[in-house]
């Protein structure tokens, strides 16, 4: 064999060193394309959840401005014992329609609660309707999971005292017998949501026999409705 004929092949080191480069080049690829892969999941994850927390706090805020002032309980002995409203730091309960093909019945008896979850607290919606409602209906079925991965949550009630004056919020409601004026629902989720509940502090439909005065005067409307706002306003500058 010539020296011509030799000296057109490769050589080992070469060959090697090809091969180097190559698993390199692939290396550097299968890189891009995994943080790519990475990014776009976690970028639909958010999408997803910011999309699970719109929903719900799209709900909650429905259903909490279609409040209406019918009692679900009532005081057989006493015929103004009557029960429209119970609101606890971790729960309310109130009747309102239901939104869609779930509002068949008329109005339905709702309770929202937080309560421990697999993940954190979770806040679920339980519901029965009005028609005939005992408290054991509410819980015949299992509830509706409407947010999960919380790490806080607490409802908080504005109300009137007994002397017909705007009270501050309070984080347990009294009067089952009237509906607050405005309901807040602080939520904090936990760190791996990468998102925050936005504020919900909404005003609901009013009771009259929580407006009136000492005097049995029910107070200028527009004036109250100023008043709410004021509040409102002012606890959200406060957070």
């Amino acid at each position: 064999m010539s020296r011509r004929e030799r000296a057109t092949g490769f050589s080992l080191v070469e060959l090697l060193l090809a091969i180097s480069l190559m698993s390199m080049l692939l290396a550097l690829a299968y890189g891009g394309l995994r943080a790519s892969s990475q990014a776009t999941e976690k970028g639909q994850k958010i999408l997803d959840e910011s999309n699970r927390i719109r929903m719900a706090h799209m709900f909650v805020r429905r259903q909490l401005t279609q409040m209406l002032p019918l009692a679900f309980e009532q005081d057989e002995d006493d015929q103004q014992g009557r029960t429209v409203f119970i609101g606890e730091q971790n729960r309310i309960r109130y009747v309102a329609q239901m939104p869609g093909y779930l509002g068949y019945g008329g109005p339905q008896v709702q309770e929202l609660e937080i309560v421990p979850g697999a993940d954190g607290l979770e806040m679920v919606l339980s519901h029965a309707l009005l028609q005939g409602f005992e408290e054991s209906f509410l819980y015949e079925r299992e509830p509706v999971l409407l947010l999960d991965k919380v790490e806080s949550a607490a409802f908080s009630f504005l109300g009137i005292d007994e002397n017909g004056e705007m009270s501050n919020w309070v984080a347990n409601w009294d009067d089952p017998s009237t509906l607050p004026l405005a309901v807040a629902l602080e939520v904090e989720l936990t760190e791996d949501t990468y998102l925050q509940w936005p504020e919900l502090t909404t005003t609901v439909r009013i009771d009259s026999s929580a407006l009136s005065a000492v005097n049995g005067n029910v107070q200028d409307k527009p004036a109250l409705d100023t008043a709410i706002r004021d509040l409102i306003y002012k606890r959200k500058t406060k957070q």
